[in-house]
């Protein structure tokens, strides 16, 4: 049979139209609502950052520790997890680590010193940065490179509902009770997913056909040794690090330095997060139309172009920093679900949960290290406010930059692959 060629973008789909079956909108959605709780808990220490700065009499670079202490822990667990993440079913796995991430929220809820907090935080990182791994094969099982985008667009909704209800939530009832309250409501909810999850989820082990016979240390090599993975590895812990360089200081530079005060921050948030989260499904569903690299190239360079605008404001009326925080909740949001739909077309469908567990880690690891720096960065000085914080912006732009050579890269790995694909199966198209 004569082999054909497709000049089709394989990362670009021709049909801009997709249709998922009621059990595939069923786990995409309570994989959305389990990824809401996961990403408040390491969000909500931002908008909490000037409270718990205030009541435990902790300083900047402790707070610093409080944010990037998930991060490291999570990406030691991720390593450690890694050799047998391809070796069970993802329904098991995903109960078990998301039962331990409740635990360490619960935890968190009942603290009240800071090393204990700390303790608690690095319990729930611990866990809690695994599951993004699991949640992510479980969508690339399910859903096919071609609508993959808008799947990955209604997860990457989760957080902005975090920002938009979550965050907005956790700040009213900090003030109207205290900042444990927030933690506990994390966890009541996460009870409820985690029931959800445990009747209603099916088994996922299509992926145990081909299961490794190498021992877990053996596969971590494999991964960590492929050029094709290394690749990939390095363009996430780049994307990580932008994120956890400026969110740590977000809350404390919009009250200190652009002056928005405390009561009315929680309504920043929830319009930026409201825009992002009805826009998340449809800019994942473009980014499947125009192609994965092309949605992230352009909202990178958008990002780019806000960040250097933003991290130089001073007094700022409301409604700037409203249209602020929607531009950027708009922005990430596309960038993200291009992001993790090229991301998830890198492995082979047998090693996918131990090349996400690395990822995650990897990203983890480098969050760390970047909100770490950064807390060495910035100052607060007496009245206060943040400085330095315009060269957290800079900062930013150029890993950004450094991302997008990287993710051509991987483009251009991927359309190789699916093109080969195709060639020998020109049944298929």
């Amino acid at each position: 049979m004569k082999k054909i060629k497709s000049q089709q973008n394989p990362t670009k789909s021709s049909h801009t139209k997709s249709v998922f079956s009621s059990y595939q909108k069923y786990v995409v959605s309570m994989l959305a609502v389990l990824q809401f709780t996961v990403i408040l808990n390491f969000m909500i220490l931002s908008p909490l950052g000037t409270i718990l700065i205030n009541n435990l009499g902790i300083t900047l670079k402790q707070f610093g520790l409080l944010v990037s202490c998930y991060a490291f822990s999570a990406a030691i667990s991720g390593i450690l997890f890694s050799g047998y993440a391809d070796r069970f079913d993802r329904k098991k796995l995903l109960l078990i680590f998301y039962t331990g991430f409740l635990t360490g929220t619960l935890l968190c809820a009942l603290t009240s010193s800071y090393y204990f907090l700390l303790g608690a935080r690095i319990i729930t990182g611990f866990f809690g940065g695994i599951i993004g791994s699991i949640s992510l094969s479980i969508v690339a099982d399910l859903f096919p490179m071609q609508s993959r985008g808008q799947a990955m667009g209604i997860i990457q909704s989760a957080f902005s509902a975090s920002q938009m209800m979550g965050i907005p939530i956790g700040l009213f009832l900090a003030n109207l009770f205290n900042w444990h309250a927030v933690f506990l409501m994390i966890a009541l909810i996460g009870s409820l997913i985690g029931i959800c999850i445990w009747l209603f989820l099916k088994p996922l082990t299509a992926h145990l056909e081909k299961v490794s016979k190498k021992s877990p240390l053996q596969s971590i090599l494999t991964i960590a040794t492929n050029p094709r993975y290394f690749t990939g590895l390095t363009a996430t812990m780049l994307v990580a690090s932008g994120g956890f360089i400026l969110q740590p200081f977000a809350s404390t530079f919009s009250i200190n330095n652009m002056g928005i005060s405390l009561n009315n921050l929680p309504l920043v948030y929830m319009i930026g997060g409201l825009a992002a989260m009805l826009a998340g499904p449809y800019l994942g569903k473009l980014s499947d139309s125009i192609g994965k690299f092309t949605m992230f190239a352009i909202t990178s360079t958008l990002c780019c172009i806000w960040m250097l605008w933003y991290t130089a404001l001073g007094i700022t009326p409301l409604w700037t920093a409203i249209f602020a925080q929607c531009l950027f909740a708009l922005f990430i949001s596309g960038r993200m679900s291009a992001t993790m739909a090229l991301i998830s077309a890198v492995p082979a469908a047998h090693e996918r949960g131990a090349y996400m567990a690395i990822s995650t880690s990897m990203q983890q690891l480098a969050g760390g290290l970047a909100a770490s720096a950064a807390g060495l960065i910035v100052l607060q000085n007496p009245s206060g406010k943040i400085e330095n914080y315009s060269h957290l912006g800079w900062f930013v732009v150029s890993i950004m930059l450094l991302t997008m050579i990287q993710m051509f890269f991987i483009n251009r790995i991927i359309n190789k692959s699916q093109e080969n694909m195709q060639t020998e199966c020109p049944a298929e198209l």
